[in-house]
């Protein structure tokens, strides 16, 4: 038996505000746009995980008016859980991400940990962090 993670979502405000972000800077590519009545669901990927689709919709996409209600104060508080991405130049990465206008968090830096990494707010507010695994 083999199992895999297929699909994550991120809840996001606007699904176009948002692309620019996940598929402009991140380098993520559109693999699906689906519509239902007033909302959509934006699913991206990359080559580097190929079958992992990652899910953009808004708040009351799919979800009863109280739980997007729910989801659209936890979103507005900036408290989903944060997203993170692996990169093999976390560097460069933030370079990219910066020169998009994305809100900077923190810079690249060493952790005690392990990873290089650096963060951002995405632009509905999720925190999303940007890891490179240290050199072996």
């Amino acid at each position: 038996m083999t199992i895999a993670l297929q699909f994550t979502n991120i809840t996001v405000n606007d699904v176009d505000e948002s692309l620019p972000f996940y598929r402009d800077a991140l380098g993520l590519e559109v693999q699906n746009d689906v519509a239902s009545g007033d909302y959509r669901w934006v699913t991206l990927g990359s080559d580097a995980q190929p079958g992992l689709g990652i899910v953009l919709s808004v708040p009351h996409a799919g979800r009863s008016q109280a739980d997007g209600d729910a989801m659209q104060e936890l979103l507005t508080k900036g408290v989903l859980p944060l997203l993170v991405f692996a990169s093999d130049d976390v560097d460069a990465t933030f370079e990219t991400l910066r020169a998009s206008g994305a809100e900077v968090l923190q810079e690249p830096i060493d952790q005690g940990w392990g990873p290089r990494d650096c963060a951002f707010r995405d632009p509905s507010g999720n925190t999303v962090r940007i890891a490179q695994a240290p050199a072996a």
